[in-house]
């Protein structure tokens, strides 16, 4: 893992500028509360992208010297182009960089495009209690974590869930009105990790919650690019002699 993660938090940075209940949740939008947590851990470097930035704050030189990417989206997953899609792909894929995807980030083209299923589910606004389920204690994202946590109101999301089976699963939601949820999924696409995480409704406190962001901060040191070999691709010469 590196020694310092140079993190990256992406938000559309919308709703909190037409919503005012969103506002006054998130003044300086979802993408600063979940920064400025993540500044006050340690061994992280932190900085913020939005959408309505030049090349959506995703310019080569942020992306290729990002090594986790949080990303959260709702209402214009589609205003996204699709060539910072591509760059993002091959900096997962190929060279290792981590992507936390967040609540609604399921339906984000990046995390579409690497789980390849329509990443759809059934959901519902009704301000429910949310118990989530630690289902593999040993995993390094639920490290300091009790056996479970609550949210006292937030938005439920039921099965089923259109994506790939985990890799592994870590989190599993209960909802007061019945549903359950696979709400923490591990993903590995070539070089590159992948963290979804349920929680995150923009009406809500979700990421002033601590256990949500020990979480976050969590996946941040899991998914961090590893300091293993670089593969070698193509024609080689061998390494002993050949008869």
């Amino acid at each position: 893992m590196c020694d310092v993660v140079r993190v990256t938090v992406w938000n559309e940075f919308l709703h909190e500028k037409i919503d005012p209940r969103v506002a006054e949740i998130y003044s300086r939008g979802i993408h600063n509360a979940i920064a400025d947590y993540l500044r006050k851990q340690p061994g992280l470097e932190v900085r913020t992208a939005t959408l309505e930035e030049p090349e959506h704050g995703l310019t080569d030189d942020v992306i290729n010297t990002t090594d986790v990417l949080i990303w959260w989206g709702h209402m214009a997953h589609d205003k996204v182009n699709d060539q910072v899609v591509d760059k993002l792909q091959r900096r997962i894929v190929l060279e290792g960089m981590g992507l936390i995807a967040l609540h609604s980030a399921h339906f984000s083209k990046i995390f579409r495009r690497l789980m390849g299923t329509s990443c759809n589910l059934k959901w519902r606004e009704a301000g429910e209690k949310e118990r989530i389920w630690v289902v593999m204690p040993n995993h390094p994202i639920a490290e300091g974590l009790g056996e479970y946590f609550e949210l006292e109101h937030t938005e439920m999301y039921g099965e089923f869930f259109d994506i790939p089976p985990p890799d592994e699963l870590v989190f599993i939601s209960w909802f007061e009105g019945g549903e359950v949820f696979r709400s923490g999924c591990c993903f590995y696409r070539g070089l590159g990790k992948i963290f979804y995480f349920r929680p995150g409704h923009e009406t809500l406190p979700i990421y002033h919650n601590p256990n949500v962001l020990k979480v976050i901060y969590n996946a941040v040191r899991w998914a961090a690019p590893a300091k293993g070999p670089k593969p070698t691709f193509g024609n080689v010469k061998p390494l002993e002699k050949l008869k």
